[in-house]
């Protein structure tokens, strides 16, 4: 079955870190771009941090720069988004997507990628005292 599943969500305390996986069933996460994006109660779908397939080249948004990282592990055919310093602005669903590539601003910021092919479920992160 040909899928992307997220886990890792959960409750964490303001300043805190939490680890996202976003793990691929059906095909190898490396031949694509792998984006984070997030979708908090009431609000529209903002990207995250992406990987890039050929140059695994990292972008972030910069409400995440210095504060989030995304990496893969091609072994484990899994991508992470590792969360630092998180604040309660970051609660929301967060949410992996396979795609052709990361598209970036011209000041170097992710914002969306290109020719999505599969989405995953999305996992919850709340950060609350």
């Amino acid at each position: 079955q040909v899928q992307l599943v997220e886990s890792g969500g959960g409750l964490v305390q303001p300043g805190g870190s939490l680890t996202l996986s976003c793990a691929a069933s059906g095909f190898r996460l490396n031949n694509y771009a792998i984006g984070w994006f997030r979708q908090a109660p009431g609000k529209e779908r903002e990207a995250v941090s992406c990987i890039n397939s050929i140059d695994s080249l990292i972008y972030h948004a910069d409400s995440v720069k210095g504060r989030f990282t995304i990496s893969r592990d091609n072994a484990k055919n899994t991508v992470y988004l590792q969360m630092n310093s998180v604040e309660p602005e970051d609660t929301a669903v967060y949410t992996c997507a396979a795609g052709g590539a990361c598209a970036v601003s011209f000041s170097g910021s992710f914002y969306s990628i290109r020719y999505v092919e599969r989405w995953g479920q999305g996992t919850l992160v709340t950060v609350s005292s």
